[in-house]
């Protein structure tokens, strides 16, 4: 046995630690989209300004994102547990605090720190699951994280309006963070248990600060003016793109310096000589940039174009969220068998959704257009399920467990960065058309056209991959070493999916 093998070696309670990684992640990626439909609540409770209402929605997916390759690598480095763990009680510490804010400057602050600690959380668990599952059950485990990316993504909206509903609206914004208090002390008395006490890969290594703080920079400046883009009006703010794309080059010069002269880079770019992984990734970043923004406008819509409470809306996408629960369970576990062509057919079925929705919305105009749109979104949300999941394991099976946090965090970034990006692009097309004082039904249509296009460019890709995959199989199989950088082992053996 290598002692790779050995490192990753199954752990007879490892489907109860998935479970505790599972309600972290769940209760982090809730987060992101439970806080929209509390913003009116938040006004009215607090006083709320709408850049203190933006910076609380934003000012999270912006921290979010900064933390996830760094606290990756660092994961890969001192151990996945403990980074998992200490990630946890700070989403959990920081979460009470949010509820408790005395102030909306208070409320931003800990929102920032909120944000840290899910990107804390988020790469420990992919690179977790690597470590803890072989063969065909990680194929099973990454099914079933991808249920809970969906269902905590679309069941957000839901869960705030219940919230707001039972505790009223001066006060429910409290409880869109106390919620999550439960939940994360019962995932961290039962991490202390249940996570299993591997070794870390790299405790010898020094980490990457200078690559920290170029990386860092640079996924700034390229979000900051996206996640503003309503608020911070005029047109300076475009001027940080440029200035990102600099210190991103930067970074990758000096991450080839770094893999020149023997040093532990922050990331090892070998990850991207492998196609399943570049483009796994890209798949990612433009199928978040356009997931994640059909419900950020179908909320507003609902709620502000048609008159919705926060609880009707809600239940909208509750369709939408339970067929992404059982097309992530199915993904899973045909993934191994059909590879790429599972991540065509679901992305396939969330264009097909997407218009759906175009077209109900065309037919059955007004207050009747949730039920309407029920049929597109199970379609859609089935489509999601057999996209999150499969393209994860694809992207990931040949990763060694060694690099697994840090190959996590990229392409988590990259979600984070699509759908700031998403939400940017489709919502200052939802909000020209209203400006101009057109009618919200269009608004949204236009909005979901665009949103289409961008699930279509995500097609493509993944179709270019499936093509490629049948012409010219990618060299080396899961379990040997690619590349120079990876001599210390490779990705663990037994999962060979399909084309």
């Amino acid at each position: 046995m290598s002692t790779e093998q050995a490192r990753t070696a199954p752990d007879e309670r490892r489907w109860q630690a998935l479970g505790v990684c599972l309600a972290a992640g769940f209760i982090s990626l809730l987060d992101t989209s439970i806080v929209n439909v509390a913003l009116p609540s938040l006004e009215r409770g607090l006083g709320a300004s709408e850049a203190t209402q933006a910076w609380v929605v934003s000012g999270y997916a912006l921290t979010f994102g900064l933390a996830l390759v760094p606290a990756g690598r660092l994961g890969d480095m001192r151990g996945r547990r403990e980074a998992f763990l200490f990630g946890l009680a700070l989403f959990t510490v920081a979460s009470a605090a949010c509820g408790f804010a005395p102030s909306t400057g208070w409320l931003v602050v800990f929102r920032l720190i909120q944000g840290t600690a899910a990107g804390i959380v988020a790469p420990q668990t992919s690179g977790l699951i690597q470590q803890m599952f072989h063969s065909s059950e990680r194929a099973k485990a990454f099914g079933v994280l991808g249920t809970v990316i969906g269902v905590s993504t679309a069941a957000g909206p839901l869960a705030g309006g219940l919230l707001i509903d039972a505790a009223g609206t001066d006060d429910g914004w409290r409880w869109v963070f106390f919620v999550n208090l439960p939940i994360g002390v019962a995932a961290f008395v039962a991490g202390l248990r249940l996570l299993p006490r591997l070794p870390a890969t790299g405790k010898h290594e020094e980490f990457d600060l200078f690559g920290v703080f170029l990386l860092g920079s640079g996924v700034l400046a390229l979000m900051l003016p996206l996640v503003q883009e309503q608020q911070w009006t005029g047109r300076e703010k475009w001027a940080l793109m440029p200035l990102a794309l600099v210190l991103l080059g930067a970074f990758w010069a000096w991450e080839r310096r770094q893999g020149r002269l023997g040093r532990a880079p922050l990331v090892d770019l070998a990850l991207f000589s492998l196609r399943s992984f570049t483009l796994g990734a890209l798949i990612s970043l433009s199928y978040f940039a356009g997931f994640t923004t059909v419900f950020f406008l179908y909320a507003l819509y609902l709620q502000n174009g048609v008159g919705y409470s926060a609880l009707a809306s809600g239940l909208t996408v509750l369709p939408f969220a339970a067929a992404s629960a059982v097309g992530a369970a199915i993904g899973g576990r045909l993934v191994v068998r059909f590879g790429r062509k599972l991540v065509v057919m679901g992305l396939a079925g969330v264009a097909l959704g997407v218009l759906g929705v175009v077209a109900a919305v065309e037919l059955v105009p007004g207050r009747n257009v949730g039920w309407a749109s029920a049929l597109p979104l199970l379609v859609g949300g089935i489509g999601s399920g057999l996209t999150v999941s499969p393209n994860t394991t694809l992207t990931l099976t040949r990763v060694p467990v060694h690099r697994a946090g840090a190959a996590g965090g990229v392409l988590q970034t990259g979600q984070r960065v699509g759908s700031a990006a998403g939400i940017a692009v489709v919502g200052a097309v939802y909000f020209a058309h209203l400006a101009n004082h057109g009618r919200a039904d269009t608004a949204l249509q236009l909005g979901l056209l665009t949103v289409a296009g961008i699930i279509l460019v995500a097609l493509v890709l993944a179709v270019a991959d499936l093509r490629e995959r049948q012409t010219r199989p990618e060299p080396g199989k899961a379990g040997e070493p690619v590349g120079r950088s990876w001599e210390e082992g490779g990705a663990v053996e037994g999962l060979r999916p399909g084309p």
